[in-house]
């Protein structure tokens, strides 16, 4: 029974995790180092997140953020692969042109770059690495998120091999 006492309430989800609570603080201080090294004026907001601590039974994760503006010279992200197919999505959020991205975002698929400027689906199978991930501009707001077939978010960062489970 969800909190308002209706039936199936609890499948939905308002909110977002508190990352400080999901992360080792060994995790939170990497991340905390990496962040003043990449330069970054990005504005975002984190607006929901699904795993099957947010819902029990949950088969999948899916973050969502909404990134204002800003830039970053670097990533927070090292470089990393999931054992799980994973869908990484950057949506414009300009009503006359819905495909411009309003963005330029470099993204690395197994060392390959690749430029991102239109509203765009990124699919990466399992296996694939992936990061850094750079927003060299955002002229617009736009819409980003994960999502991925594992009821938790889990990596493996490459740089270090420290399994990451959020």
């Amino acid at each position: 029974m969800a909190e308002d006492g209706s039936q199936y309430g609890y499948l939905i989800v308002t909110d977002t995790k508190d990352l400080s609570k999901i992360l080792s603080p060994e995790m939170e201080a990497k991340m905390a180092e990496r962040m003043k090294r990449i330069k970054s004026t990005m504005k975002t907001n984190r607006l929901l997140w699904m795993d099957d601590d947010m819902v029990k039974g949950a088969s999948f994760y899916m973050d969502l953020h909404w990134h204002m503006s800003g830039k970053t010279e670097g990533t927070p992200e090292e470089v990393h692969v999931h054992d799980h197919d994973e869908l990484i999505g950057f949506i414009g959020t300009d009503p006359n042109d819905p495909h411009a991205l309003g963005a330029e975002i470099e993204i690395y698929l197994n060392g390959e770059k690749h430029i991102l400027n239109k509203s765009c689906l990124v699919f990466l199978p399992a296996g694939v690495t992936h990061a850094p991930i750079i927003f060299r501009r955002i002229d617009n707001p736009i819409i980003g998120f994960t999502l991925m077939a594992s009821p938790r978010y889990v990596r493996t960062n490459l740089e270090d091999d420290i399994r990451d489970v959020q």
